[in-house]
């Protein structure tokens, strides 16, 4: 956690050396394609079959790109590549024969991320803008524990985002929809087993 920190710390550090901050920055009205970059904390845990004894804080990093898709209204489509850190810190295997609980050493699960995001743009005074998203997500994990866990997830993200200035920040949350539970290293017949989290993401947008 203290690694993260520094990160975001260190990020808005260096933010006025990538982002030519001007009066309003993001414009509702004028812009037509904008990319980005963000870094956040995403607090995620596992439900269904496989019960946890906590969840998981971990990092996210992406590279986002958008387009408006609409000249009469500030509507806007938003995709990118996500590297998100989600999961459990443990998974208790139920063993329905003689009814034990067998722990696993952990469920943690590094994705890389798709999501197609439509969002709506609401101005306010002072020139910040409220953006308000909800979409689908495709993920993949690279690493973690696959032995247990299926490597792909699907689901949808809700949540709004703020910008000023070229500055921004969102709050999200996800859940998934398909079934990551592995059948064949689980002592559960046909068992269950759906990602969720909340998730906060800071940034800029050029």
């Amino acid at each position: 956690m203290r690694k993260l920190l520094f990160a975001i710390v260190a990020f808005f550090v260096a933010a006025p050396s990538f982002a030519q901050f001007s009066s309003g920055g993001f414009s509702l009205d004028e812009e037509h394609v904008y990319w980005g970059m963000r870094i956040g904390i995403n607090m995620s845990s596992i439900g269904g079959d496989l019960k946890t004894d906590k969840g998981r804080t971990g990092m996210t990093l992406a590279g986002i790109v958008g387009l408006r898709v609409s000249e009469s209204t500030p509507v806007f489509l938003e995709s990118g590549l996500y590297y998100t850190q989600r999961g459990a810190n443990k998974l208790e295997d139920v063993v329905e024969n003689d009814g034990t609980v067998k722990v696993k050493p952990g469920g943690h699960l590094n994705y890389f991320e798709i999501p197609v995001l439509m969002k709506y743009g609401i101005s306010t005074e002072n020139n910040v803008a409220i953006l308000p998203f909800v979409g689908p997500y495709l993920a993949f994990a690279i690493a973690g524990d696959t032995r247990y866990l299926n490597r792909t997830d699907m689901g949808f993200k809700v949540g709004c985002g703020v910008e000023w200035n070229n500055l921004y920040i969102e709050g999200a949350y996800q859940f998934g929809i398909t079934n990551i539970a592995d059948d064949d290293h689980l002592k559960i017949s046909s068992p269950s087993a759906h990602g969720h989290g909340f998730n906060i993401n800071f940034g800029i947008n050029f």
